[in-house]
């Protein structure tokens, strides 16, 4: 059975910023997962994320973690994380409700 988007984000919910305690999907730090079929049956995704700021200390283990555990996935051939820094990250906007009230941000209207 190809993988599918869902696939592939509920394997990223179990990847965590370890300064904020919440997962990258919960932050809204991915920002797309696209899959393209292969000829060999598996699928190639491409990961696009950014990062809380530019300087994040953690980033590159973040990166790395997306890469390794996505490429544990038995349908997937190759992955590939883009990095990118439009639109910035924003957690009032981006990120889950649940994360919203960990990093207590309340909207008010």
């Amino acid at each position: 059975m190809p993988v599918t988007e869902e696939d592939v984000r509920n394997v990223l919910k179990q990847i965590f910023d370890p300064e904020i305690a919440l997962s990258i999907i919960d932050l809204g730090l991915v920002y797309g997962v696209d899959i393209t079929p292969t000829e060999n049956g598996k699928s190639n995704v491409n990961v696009r994320m950014t990062l809380t700021t530019p300087a994040c200390p953690y980033g590159p283990a973040l990166i790395s973690n997306v890469y390794a555990d996505v490429n544990k996935m038995p349908e997937i051939d190759k992955v590939n994380v883009e990095v990118v820094w439009v639109p910035m990250w924003d957690p009032r906007t981006m990120a889950s409700d649940e994360a919203k009230m960990k990093m207590g941000i309340f909207e008010i209207d």
